[in-house]
């Protein structure tokens, strides 16, 4: 008998210009732990599977000068997730840390930590900014790609130096970023390794989540694109020697919903003009002009001049710009609005519920990471759709994060 495709869900803390949730008077500050505490207790009262935490080691910039369109400070993801281990049970905890700088032992005992003091509930969400050089050391690494899959590859390394009875071994790894030997410091955890998260599009991170990822998130699209990059990827792990289960793929979403279609629509509409202020927009167009637009009105026509860049692809950007904007008569703030990412899901509860499930049963996706804008109504009204569906589970039925991914634990094996 065939098993029903279970949908996965995660969810992924506010933090960037693209979500509002801060906007929400209950969400407090971005650095009181409440606010956090709250999108946890909501999220494993929905029985997703983990909360990703992102990483800021640089302070947004827009030519040269900090700006406040989203929010400017946060608290490291590490140790406030060693918080929230505290006051949450079963959800998983996904911490973003970076590679460009730092060395793998370090990021790999904080992340074990976590996952020993959580009870196998750590993940490890790899990213690398080399930008944020002058916060650390002069100089950018070179070959950052190279530098982080050699980083990956070492902090697996330590995690699977101890025996699955308890018994530590040397470890010793020579490389071109890291020649190091010694003895790792932490036995295995409960779920044997802490998960481990990759995201982006491009060559070398699909190949890198298929030689070394756990989960893959990915771009949400349109249902034919999104199933030829899952089979994509699904297809190279062979090459590992690793079946295609061993890897969940989640696209990053937003939804709204409303009792009709047609109420969906609107408070979509809404959220995209509330999100695009004139702030927002004139960045925007900052952003894709190349040139300082601080005496534009962003309420008035796109601007007249030509975009710095001789870039193609922004010359054609710009040039859709112009002709979306004359098509339907926009001011360069609502071209912003009309030519922004628009949500994923836009329904009613159940269309979401099955336009979800669909992307599943398609092979488009092992299931999905939400923006936490409307994370609680989708968890009151979306989550028990699924669950009637046979869908989504109805309790957690292990304890630790690779239980709820459906990942074998690796060590078990002896």
């Amino acid at each position: 008998m065939s098993v029903r495709r279970q949908v996965h869900l995660a969810a992924l803390c506010p933090g960037t210009e693209d979500t509002t949730g801060w906007a929400d008077p209950r969400a407090d500050s971005y650095t009181a732990f409440v606010s956090f505490e709250r999108l946890a207790g909501i999220a494993e009262r929905g029985l997703f599977d983990f909360l990703l935490l992102g990483e800021g080691l640089r302070l947004p910039e827009h030519r040269g000068r900090i700006h406040d369109l989203e929010p400017v400070s946060r608290p490291e993801p590490a140790a406030l997730l060693h918080a929230l281990a505290g006051s949450t049970a079963r959800l998983g905890l996904a911490a973003t840390a970076d590679t460009a700088f730092g060395e793998p032992y370090e990021l790999a005992r904080r992340i074990a930590t976590l996952d020993h003091l959580s009870g196998g509930r750590a993940a490890w969400r790899v990213t690398a900014t080399p930008d944020a050089a002058e916060n650390f050391r002069p100089g950018t690494p070179a070959e950052h790609s190279a530098r982080t899959a050699e980083f990956v590859t070492v902090a697996k390394l330590l995690w699977d130096s101890w025996t699955p009875d308890g018994m530590p071994r040397l470890f010793a790894h020579q490389g071109r970023h890291f020649d190091i030997a010694g003895q790792f410091g932490l036995p295995r955890s409960p779920q044997g390794r802490p998960v481990v998260i990759h995201g982006g599009e491009s060559a070398k991170t699909r190949e890198l989540a298929a030689a070394t990822a756990d989960v893959l998130l990915t771009r949400h699209g349109p249902l034919e694109t999104a199933r030829f990059r899952y089979g994509r990827v699904k297809r190279r792990l062979a090459a590992y020697g690793r079946a295609p289960e061993e890897l969940r793929i989640m696209p990053g979403v937003t939804v709204v919903l409303g009792d009709t279609a047609a109420e969906a629509q609107e408070r979509a509409a809404g959220i995209r003009r509330q999100r695009v202020t004139p702030q927002y927009a004139r960045y925007a167009l900052e952003r894709l002009w190349g040139v300082d637009l601080s005496g534009h009105d962003p309420d008035g026509p796109l601007p007249a001049i030509a975009p710095r860049s001789r870039d193609g692809a922004t010359l054609a950007r710009v040039g859709r710009w112009r002709a979306l904007a004359e098509e339907k008569g926009l001011s360069g703030r609502e071209t912003v609005i009309e030519a922004s990412g628009r949500q994923s899901f836009v329904g009613t509860p159940d269309s979401v519920a099955s336009d979800l499930h669909a992307q599943v049963l398609e092979g488009a996706a092992d299931g999905f990471l939400l923006a936490a804008d409307g994370l609680e109504e989708f968890v009151d009204r979306v989550v028990p759709l699924l669950q009637e569906r046979g869908a989504f589970r109805t309790e957690y039925q292990g304890a630790t994060l690779r239980s709820h991914l459906g990942l074998p634990h690796p060590g078990e094996e002896g």
